[in-house]
């Protein structure tokens, strides 16, 4: 059987006190606990650490030798539990993180160099994918997911959330003519995703519901990609305000049918196993995107 740290404990406070009954006062436990403890200390180490009599407790030569490597192990153990104290206070160490190339450029990238500043001592890792990963496999501490979770495994934290827009350029716009009616999207150049459909569902009211299954002209797997389509004025696009912000406030994409969309939020999280107890780098890394998001609402 391994010797446990209180034991350890028990036997270099019983050294230091010079007794049984202030060592007990100083651990705040009982007389008889601390002499339970002692006495099962020497049954697995097979030796008499301490000779006790009626006045006094005397180290034997064995434990003399165990007494300095007891010191050393729970000087360890309170060097440790200081570092870990000061990694809370100051959040350090590689921190991995996983999104979408949208969400990442968009929010995160513009972001860095505040978090940053104000968190030095972490080292991060950026990584983008537009397709559901595997956290263990990526060895990702956190991946931030846009839309319906569906891994049961994941524990979410909310981030907040973002409104979808149809949207399309001035320039095509002009050239088309801008659709007045759902109906007339028919006569559109249609700007969708590859996979899944329910990206194709647009939040658009009509006579058979409020929602729009698009089939589109042109596909593409990333949103950052259809964005671009549309700036490049090849149709009509539905993207969430995370991405278009900027080219909506520079008049670069304007919002089209906004009395027939219906106000459809998509849900920010960040997620990570249930089994991981979060980290203080992660936990200020979420803090701070979180106050950002919030500071970013429409």
């Amino acid at each position: 059987m391994k010797t446990t740290l209180d034991e350890l404990l028990a036997f270099v406070s019983v050294v230091d006190s010079g007794s049984i009954s202030a060592a007990a006062e100083h651990l705040t436990q009982t007389a008889s606990g601390v002499s339970r403890a002692l006495s099962r200390l020497e049954q697995k180490l097979e030796v008499t650490l301490l000779r006790r009599t009626t006045r006094r407790l005397q180290l034997t030569e064995e434990g003399q030798a165990f007494l300095a490597q007891a010191r050393k192990i729970l000087d360890a153990v309170e060097s440790a539990e200081e570092q870990m104290k000061v990694r809370r206070q100051k959040p350090a160490g590689r921190l991995r993180v996983n999104a979408a190339a949208p969400f990442m450029l968009h929010v995160v990238v513009p972001l860095i160099a505040g978090f940053r500043a104000q968190y030095p001592q972490i080292q991060l890792e950026l990584h983008s994918s537009d397709q559901i990963i595997d956290l263990l496999e990526q060895r990702t501490d956190v991946a931030i997911r846009i839309g319906a979770l569906r891994d049961s495994t994941l524990h979410a934290r909310p981030l907040g959330s973002n409104r979808l827009r149809i949207l399309a350029s001035p320039a095509y716009l002009e050239a088309r003519g801008a659709p007045h009616s759902v109906e007339a999207l028919r006569d559109h150049s249609l700007l969708g995703f590859t996979q899944p459909d329910s990206l194709n569902q647009w939040p658009l009211r009509h006579p058979l519901g409020d929602t729009l299954a698009i089939s589109p002209d042109l596909s593409a797997s990333s949103g950052e990609t259809l964005r671009q389509l549309a700036l490049a004025d090849a149709g009509i696009v539905c993207l969430a305000d995370f991405m278009t912000r900027a080219d909506r406030a520079r008049g670069e994409l304007v919002q089209i049918l906004a009395q027939h969309t219906v106000e459809v939020r998509q849900p920010i999280h960040a997620v990570y196993y249930r089994n991981t107890a979060l980290a203080s780098r992660i936990t200020c890394f979420l803090d701070y995107l979180t106050g950002q998001l919030d500071g970013q609402a429409d």
